[in-house]
Formats: C-alpha cells, structure tokens, sequence
C-alpha cells in the first residue's frame, strides 16, 4: 500500500471521527504528494525515498515554525505545529535514539576514516545517505561534532 493510499484511508477515518488534528496533518501530507507528484519531471509517480524526503521536509517545516511560535510566546499555534508534528511522523521509519545515532554514526566515521572536525563533510555526506529518514539532519550534525571533536 502506497503512502497516498494511507493518507486517504486515514483521511476518511479522521473526518468520519471528527479528528480536526490528524485532518489538518493529513491534508499537509496529501497537498504534499500531489504537489511532487505533478512536479516537473516526475511522470505522476513519486518513489518511497522520495515520499521519506517529503515526509521529513513536512516535520522539519513544523518544527521550524514550532521553534518560532514558542519563540514569540504564541502557546496556541505552537500547540497546532506540535499536533501536526505528531500526525506525520506516524509515517516515518522509527527514528534512532541518541545512542543508537551515536553507534552509526562512530560507525561511518571508522568507515571514513574522519580524524578530526576537519573531516565533518565526508562523514554528513555518507552519513546523510545512510540514515535518512531514521534521524533529523541536525541531530546527526550536532553528533558528528560532538564525536569528530572528542
């Protein structure tokens, strides 16, 4: 079963549940879709690595927007992001831990053979690839420091 298939079989069980929550996450994910769907180039067909980036692209976008409503003191549309957040990530491959991030990623730096912070560029690229979908972009960069520089 598709992603496009979930999304509108949990779109009906939403609106006949009167879930206005998961519908408004849905319906992100839906317009998400459609929108790399007749991108140009894409034939009207979107691969599952490509609905993971999209997917991850959706969280990352709310918590952007998260980070700034908590910023500017706005609780209520801070509350909705957080919501949202929660509704996609369902879809998502279930994300590393802090340990189980740091295990792979001492993994690709022994594999890089990365000595020192220098080294960071090999190691983000390899490990970009390996763990996308499992992992948030800055949670890997934050660890590649912390690792590369100890």
């Amino acid at each position: 079963m598709s992603l496009e298939q979930k999304i509108m079989g949990d779109m009906k069980a939403a609106m006949l549940a009167k879930d206005e929550k998961a519908l408004r996450a849905l319906r992100a994910i839906k317009a998400g879709i459609i929108n790399a769907k007749t991108a140009e180039g894409a034939g009207g067909v979107i691969s599952e690595e490509e609905e993971q980036k999209l997917l991850l692209k959706l969280v990352k976008q709310r918590r952007d927007s998260l980070e700034i409503f908590t910023q500017q003191n706005r609780p209520e549309l801070a509350q909705k992001e957080q919501e949202e957040i929660e509704v996609i990530e369902k879809f998502l491959p279930k994300q590393l831990d802090p340990e189980e991030l740091k295990a792979a990623l001492r993994a690709i730096i022994e594999q890089t053979g990365a000595k020192s912070p220098a080294d960071m560029g090999k190691v983000m690229g390899m490990a970009t690839k390996q763990l996308a979908g499992k992992a948030d972009g800055k949670a890997i960069s934050a660890t590649v420091k912390e690792l590369l520089a100890g």
